[in-house]
C-alpha cells in the first residue's frame, strides 16, 4: 500500500511539472503570384511564384517553463523558409558582411533566444529583432512584407545587416504592467578579436525603444547605433524612427517618420523617410492602404515615392486570401523597382501580387 501511495505521489508530481511547461510548434506558409514591371531604357519585368506576400514564411518552436514565484524560463527557435522551392533562408553570425550565410537548410535566422522573465521584466539572449525594426513593421499597414512594403524600409541606408535582427544580442524588455508603457533595450556584439584593428568593433551596437499603448492609441520612439569601419560605402550606422497609430473603429490610421545616417569617408550620408497609411475593416476582410517616401542627401537627392493598396479576405482565423497593387515613382537618380523588376533611374515601377496564407 505504501509503495502504491508513493508511486501515485510521484505520478501526481510529474503531472504538475508537465502542466507548468509547454512547447509549441508554429509557423506560416504564404505563397503568391507576384509580378513587377519597370519603365525607361534598360528596364525589364518579372513574374514569379514566391512567398511572403502577406506574412513572412516561418517554422518555429517555442516553450515556457513556470519556475514559480512569478518567474519563468523560455526559448524561441524560428526559421525562415521559401516554400516555393523548399530552401531555407540565410542568416548572419556577426552583424557584418563577413558573417553572411547562404540559404540552404533551415537556419533559425528569424529568432533564436533563451529568456528569463519575472515581474521585473524579461532578459533575452541570442539572435533577436532590433528595437528600430519594430516601429517599421508595427506602424506599416503592410508589415514591411510583400509588394506594399514601405519605402521607408526598402530604401533605408544600411538596412541589410542590423535593420531587422542582430545576432549575439543581450536584450531587456520592460514588464507589461506599467499602465501601457513598454520598452526594449538591446546590445549586440560583432565578436571580433581585440587586436587594435579599426574593425575591432564592427557589428557591435545598441538600441532602445520606448512606447505607450492604451486603448486606441499606440506610439513609440526607437533609435540604434551600429559600429562599422568608415569606408567609401560603410561606416557607423545610426537609425531613428517615431511611429504611431490610432484606432477610430472604422479604420486604424498609422504614421511613421525615419532618419538614418551612415558616417562614411569622405562624407556622411543621411536618409529621411515618412509613411502614412490605414487599415480599414470590411466584413470578413480588411483594406490596406499606404503612401511612403524616402530620400537621401546623395548627389541629385535620390527620392522614391510609393503608393500601395491591398485587400485581405479571411477565410478563417488561420487562412486568408490577399492581393496588393503598388507603384513607385523615382526622382533624383533613384531607381527603386518592385517584385524583382528593373527600372531606369527617375522612372516608375509597378507591381502586384495575389496569394494565400495559412498559419498553424
Amino acid at each position: 500500500m505504501k509503495k502504491s501511495l508513493v508511486a501515485l505521489a510521484i505520478l501526481a508530481a510529474a503531472g504538475v511539472a508537465s502542466a507548468q511547461s509547454s512547447v509549441t510548434l508554429f509557423g506560416v506558409v504564404d505563397m503568391n503570384y507576384a509580378h513587377g514591371s519597370g519603365s525607361g531604357v534598360g528596364s525589364s519585368s518579372k513574374s514569379q511564384l514566391t512567398g511572403g506576400g502577406y506574412n513572412s514564411n516561418r517554422i518555429g518552436f517555442r516553450g515556457t517553463e513556470d519556475l514559480g514565484g512569478g518567474m519563468s524560463a523560455s526559448f524561441w527557435l524560428e526559421a525562415g523558409m521559401n516554400p516555393d522551392s523548399g530552401v531555407g533562408q540565410a542568416t548572419n553570425t556577426n552583424n557584418q558582411s563577413t558573417g553572411g550565410s547562404t540559404g540552404n537548410g533551415l537556419t533559425f535566422n528569424r529568432r533564436s533566444t533563451v529568456s528569463l522573465a519575472s515581474g521585473l521584466g524579461e532578459l533575452r539572449l541570442g539572435r533577436d529583432y532590433t528595437p528600430q525594426f519594430w516601429n517599421q513593421t508595427v506602424f506599416d499597414p503592410f508589415g514591411v512584407v510583400g509588394v506594399g512594403n514601405s519605402q521607408t524600409f526598402v530604401s533605408a541606408l544600411g538596412n541589410s545587416l542590423t535593420g531587422v535582427r542582430a545576432s549575439n544580442s543581450v536584450g531587456y524588455f520592460l514588464p507589461g504592467n506599467l499602465g501601457g508603457f513598454y520598452g526594449q533595450f538591446q546590445h549586440y556584439l560583432g565578436e571580433n578579436n581585440k587586436n587594435g584593428a579599426v574593425t575591432e568593433k564592427d557589428g557591435t551596437g545598441s538600441g532602445i525603444r520606448l512606447g505607450f499603448a492604451n486603448g486606441p492609441i499606440n506610439v513609440a520612439l526607437a533609435t540604434s547605433s551600429t559600429k562599422y569601419a568608415a569606408t567609401a560605402t560603410t561606416g557607423n550606422l545610426k537609425a531613428t524612427n517615431l511611429g504611431g497609430s490610432y484606432d477610430f473603429g472604422v479604420a486604424t490610421v498609422m504614421a511613421l517618420v525615419t532618419r538614418d545616417k551612415v558616417e562614411s569617408t569622405p562624407t556622411t550620408r543621411t536618409g529621411k523617410g515618412a509613411l502614412i497609411g490605414a487599415l480599414v475593416p470590411m466584413g470578413a476582410g480588411q483594406i490596406r492602404v499606404a503612401y511612403s517616401t524616402y530620400k537621401t542627401d546623395a548627389a541629385g537627392t535620390p527620392k522614391s515615392k510609393k503608393w500601395a493598396l491591398g485587400y485581405v479576405h479571411n477565410l478563417s482565423k488561420r487562412t486568408a486570401l490577399y492581393t496588393t497593387f503598388a507603384r513607385v515613382t523615382n526622382s533624383g537618380g533613384a531607381a527603386s523597382a518592385l517584385n524583382g523588376a528593373v527600372t531606369a533611374a527617375n522612372a516608375r515601377s509597378t507591381g502586384y501580387d495575389f496569394g494565400i496564407k495559412h498559419s498553424f
